[in-house]
């Protein structure tokens, strides 16, 4: 799903939870793109990214220039910045987060020429690897001397903690849930009670206003 924020030139997409994803999307000069991730606590991301820039001789998108660069910035579920750096047309980036919920990632041009921006078109690349999916197993292969058994060992170790965490984050986010909604019930039993309280009041109001109408007319 993605939302815009009306003269803000800032677009929201939402992400499910998941290993990874890779994905391009189109920026303009003054243009931020922002995603939001759903990460369990103590979770690794690792983010890469390149650039393209649209050739309007070529007519198609071709690798952008050495000065052309993005700026990353990374907020967590409490909007706290736990990166905000510059990188060049290609970058990596990784983070690990200490809070479960919702990581807020928005990448901009650090570009100020129009010149760089040739038809006013930017296309960005970004593979999003989250969890154990961030491990580069091979290297930790070689360097630790593990056979192929202990190498799949490792991985489904991995695996199983990965699992365990979002398994945690998901009872988070159902005991969260059950909160809302018994605040919900709660304050909709007041308001039922309060309206219940109104309507008897009034009633016995518009009783005793309507016995003065009637003893002042001497009907009673």
């Amino acid at each position: 799903m993605m939302l815009t924020a009306p003269g803000a030139g800032i677009s929201i997409l939402f992400a499910w939870l998941s290993p990874s994803y890779a994905l391009y999307f189109h920026i303009g000069e003054t243009e931020k793109k922002c995603f939001i991730e759903e990460i369990p606590d103590e979770t690794m991301v690792i983010g890469k990214y390149r650039t393209q820039l649209w050739d309007k001789q070529m007519g198609s998108f071709l690798k952008a220039t050495p000065g052309l660069g993005m700026h990353v910035e990374i907020k967590d579920p409490d909007t706290k910045i736990i990166l905000s750096r510059q990188y060049g047309s290609e970058g990596r980036f990784t983070f690990t987060s200490h809070t479960s919920g919702d990581h807020q990632l928005c990448l901009h041009s650090n570009s100020t020429k129009m010149a760089l921006f040739a038809g006013g078109k930017l296309r960005v690349h970004l593979d999003i690897q989250v969890g154990e999916h961030t491990n580069n197993y091979p290297e930790i292969a070689a360097k630790d001397k593990l056979t192929e058994l202990q190498l799949r060992a490792r991985q489904l170790l991995d695996q199983v903690e990965q699992i365990q965490k979002e398994q945690n984050y998901q009872q988070y986010r159902e005991e969260r849930f059950r909160m809302t909604s018994e605040s919900t019930n709660q304050h909709v039993l007041w308001w039922s009670i309060a309206q219940t309280l109104i309507l008897i009041v009034t009633g016995i109001w518009q009783l005793k206003h309507l016995k003065s109408f009637f003893e002042a007319k001497k009907l009673v």
